[in-house]
């Protein structure tokens, strides 16, 4: 039953009727005496707090004209907006929804949009939140830990400019010795050479190449630059100013969310434990992320999951080391320990879908690998034998998709001869690499991305 609050005396209450105006007269539902004027009086079954409370009806139904409110409002059902009608709140109302269970929209409905600089930890979000970022034209939601974007399957074999694509930038070729400045791309799901997708300004060696659904970012490398570049993956072109890294290094490790984009380790010119990392829908420089444990790292490569960048083995100035190390994406902190690989290993490539990592060749001094090792990247245990490659080599390259992983380029043992050659594995079954196609170039000591690897999730 409703209740009411009675301000004043010509409002009376009596028996369960209603009297407006009267005094001492007798009562009907409700009785009105006296002069009442009103145009287009109407009892809508929305309660104000501000006034008399009351009319709670099971369902509130506007039609055909404009209703706005102004101050706090309630109803016990539902309120339905018809067609050529509209329900406006105010500034001065309060909306509060403690739990519904069903809405049904029948023409247009729109979520909160906003900028990557507006997903800050005072914006209130909570777990579930989704908007539409506009810097990286898609949906997303935010897991209670990260923002993830929302993806999207595209029909990658007939458009060139759909994501599945995987970038190579630069390297050193032999036995020309000069720095390459061109950067190949290929579509992972199918077969066949590399095409030119644009040229660098200045050479790249082995520097931290990075990628999500919308943006390639790579640092120009070397022990004298610390630039950052970027390029729009779905098309081709020349890379554009990103920012800087904190100090200028090459020969490390790299991997990234769909948002965050993490550095570790490398050389430039001295032995570096630093890691940095960059907020990818940005520009900007590079900010301090934490350690990693060892002293001195480079020649270390790295795969990641949805939520952890790990870096692999590497050389420490006097040896080869096999120690597996990680980071959380969305945090910022030392690294953390994690494994080992099958042996003490360098200058391989590796990649990851969301569940498996898989890394294939290198040098293990003086030697090179052909061997590919796999593990769930998940959790802590042995490194697993996956197969061969087609060639024993190093200084070479790695990009996946979720389903395919691609090896590409490097030095053959003996050297100093380099070759374009690309493998591939199916990273979901064990089994020897086969041949891809070609690279434009005979690179060695280079580094690529993707806009779909394991970093990015399955949404």
């Amino acid at each position: 039953m409703a209740t009411f609050r009675v301000g004043v005396g010509s409002f009376n209450i009596n028996d369960g009727s209603v009297g407006i105006g009267t005094e001492g007269s007798g009562h009907g539902n409700l009785k009105v005496e006296g002069v009442i004027k009103s145009t287009n009086l109407d009892v809508l079954g929305v309660s104000t707090f501000t006034r008399y409370s009351g009319f709670n009806a099971d369902e509130v139904n506007i039609n055909n004209r404009d209703l706005t409110l102004s101050g706090e409002y309630s109803t016990t059902g539902d309120i339905v907006v018809e067609d050529g009608a509209s329900l406006t709140v105010g500034l001065g109302s309060t909306a509060c929804v403690g739990s519904v269970e069903c809405i049904s929209v029948k023409h247009h409905f729109s979520v909160p949009v906003g900028d990557t600089a507006q997903r800050n930890e005072t914006s209130g979000y909570s777990e579930g939140t989704v908007r539409f970022n506009r810097d990286l034209e898609t949906m997303e939601f935010f897991n209670g830990n990260e923002w993830r974007q929302f993806t999207y399957i595209a029909d990658i074999q007939n458009s060139s400019g759909s994501r599945g694509r995987a970038l190579f930038f630069g390297g050193y070729t032999e036995p020309a010795n000069t720095n390459s400045l061109s950067i190949d791309v290929v579509t992972i799901s199918t077969l066949g050479n590399t095409t030119r997708f644009g040229e660098m300004a200045g050479s790249n060696d082995s520097s931290f190449g990075i990628g999500n659904e919308t943006r390639g970012i790579y640092s120009r490398g070397g022990s004298s630059s610390n630039t950052l570049e970027y390029v729009t993956p779905a098309s081709e072109g020349n890379p554009i100013d990103f920012g800087d890294m904190s100090v200028a290094k090459y020969l490390g490790a790299r991997g990234n969310s769909s948002t965050r984009g993490i550095f570790l380790g490398g050389l430039g010119p001295s032995y570096r434990n630093n890691i940095d990392y960059v907020e990818m829908g940005t520009l900007g420089n590079a900010l301090d992320f934490g350690d990693l444990n060892t002293a001195v790292f480079l020649n270390n490569t790295s795969v990641n999951s949805t939520v952890r960048v790990y870096s692999l083995g590497g050389y420490d100035s006097s040896a080869n080391i096999s120690k597996i190390e990680y980071v959380m994406t969305s945090t910022k902190a030392n690294a953390l320990e994690f494994d080992d690989l099958d042996r003490p290993n360098s200058t391989f490539p590796a990649f990851a879908n969301n569940v498996r990592g898989v890394y294939g060749g290198g040098n293990l001094r003086p030697l090179c690998s052909a061997q590919i090792y796999m593990f769930n990247t998940a959790s802590q245990g042995k490194m697993i034998y996956f197969g061969e490659l087609t060639q024993e080599r190093k200084e070479f390259a790695g990009s996946c998709s979720q389903t395919r992983g691609i090896f590409a380029g490097g030095q053959l043992d003996p050297g100093p001869s380099t070759v374009n050659t690309m493998d591939f594995i199916t990273i979901s079954s064990a089994g020897s690499a086969q041949d891809f196609g070609d690279l434009s170039k005979t690179p060695r000591n280079f580094t690529s991305l993707s806009d779909c690897h394991g970093g990015l999730g399955g949404y």
